[in-house]
């Protein structure tokens, strides 16, 4: 997948059009859509990076771990072994879920 592609999902995922980026970041009409064929400099990738909150190796296809999306934290729990030195039960992770899903309201 290349540079404009992660840039398109990136922004559908937002409810953002190509076009809104531009506008957002101060590029002109047509500038990302150029970026299809063209590979632009450093600190344009750079920009558009910090906007979506991810790396530039994710934009460029060099980290496959950075996919944009925040990670479960559900996965999290079940995977934690011990916390502060002390091993956690399933029980330990049972209440600390519940207390995340009181607090996010789930």
């Amino acid at each position: 997948m290349g540079l404009y592609d992660k840039i398109k999902i990136l922004a559908e995922k937002q409810k953002l059009s190509i076009r809104r980026l531009e506008e957002n970041l101060g590029y002109g009409n047509g500038t990302i859509r150029r970026w299809d064929k063209q590979t632009p400099g450093v600190d344009k990738i750079k920009e558009v990076a910090d906007y979506f909150n991810v790396s530039v190796d994710y934009l460029l296809g060099r980290d496959i771990n950075n996919q944009g999306d925040p990670t479960d934290l559900n996965d999290i729990l079940d995977s934690v072994m011990s916390f502060d030195g002390e091993p956690m039960t399933e029980n330990d992770r049972e209440v600390i879920r519940a207390f995340l899903e009181g607090k996010f309201g789930k």
